[in-house]
């Protein structure tokens, strides 16, 4: 199962045919065990990579760090799953440090992460502070390098 999973987070549209091949098995197997990790929940989805800064986009992505006062009985859970509910958020994670959650949020410009912060994530009880910081450009994105790196490597010397 750890070969499959690991041949389909490189690259999930490698077909059933070519997985079985690599992993000496049969089409109609591995077709069962995906089924299988699909029902039970390991697998969630498949998304393509995109390189946005290619694209004709003009939104912006942050990552927002959160403070929260755990609840005494949901602990981080209750804010998380509240929190995750907006269309806004990409991502959310619990994170070790000085910050409890990581956001990720897509908004159309800066202005409308700037409103979902201070009007939907800021006014939910619990949380006690926030650090936004707006993505930039992104290198590498789940493994994937977003620029073609030049084949000729040699530094360039110059007289």
């Amino acid at each position: 199962m750890e070969q499959l999973i690991d041949i389909l987070k490189s690259n999930a549209r490698t077909s059933v045919e070519d997985i079985a091949k690599m992993l000496a098995s049969t089409p109609e197997a591995v077709a069962k065990e995906i089924d299988a990790l699909e029902k039970q929940g390991i697998i969630r989805g498949y998304q393509a990579i995109l390189n946005e800064d290619q694209m004709d986009q003009t939104g912006v992505t942050s990552v927002i760090e959160v403070s929260v006062a755990p609840e005494r009985e949901g602990g981080f859970n209750a804010i998380a799953q509240r929190i995750s509910k907006f269309s806004e958020v990409s991502s959310l994670y619990l994170m070790s440090g000085n910050y409890d959650l990581m956001l990720f949020v897509v908004g159309d410009n800066l202005h409308e992460v700037a409103l979902f912060v201070s009007e939907k994530l800021s006014t939910i009880p619990g949380i006690t502070g926030t650090a936004t910081h707006f993505m930039l450009k992104t290198y590498k994105h789940h493994g994937v390098m977003m620029e073609q790196e030049d084949e000729y490597n040699r530094l360039k010397v110059s007289p």
